[in-house]
């Protein structure tokens, strides 16, 4: 559980950089901020699965690159759900995924792959 929320603080510090880089992503308060880290969190672990085998021929065609896509579609998908975190176009959704993924990457860089306990 521990590890849970700590990769949800991460992912909440990869979505405020992107509201602070990105035009077009909007997130009204702290708490908002947090809720769309969890929730993101639950949708990359639920949705993205399946979402990912149904697009897999897709993704073998484009050598992969249609995961950005894929990530894209996970982000607006979180901000269509969720009142207070509005994406004006795709391009905010895409770059937001792009930071966000870059975020997490390197603060799982810093707390390793698993952090158990």
């Amino acid at each position: 559980m521990i590890g849970f929320l700590l990769r949800a603080v991460i992912t909440a510090a990869g979505l405020y950089l992107a509201t602070q880089w990105v035009p077009g992503v909007h997130i009204n308060s702290t708490t908002t901020l947090l809720i769309a880290a969890v929730l993101l969190g639950v949708v990359n672990a639920i949705v993205k699965p399946i979402a990912f085998i149904l697009t897999l021929p897709v993704t073998i065609l484009t050598l992969g690159l249609f995961l950005f896509v894929l990530n894209a579609a996970m982000v607006a998908l979180v901000a269509w759900m969720l009142p207070g975190f509005h994406l004006d176009s795709f391009k905010a959704a895409l770059l937001t995924a792009i930071i966000v993924w870059i975020v997490s990457w390197i603060g799982s860089w810093f707390i390793g792959k698993r952090h158990t306990k």
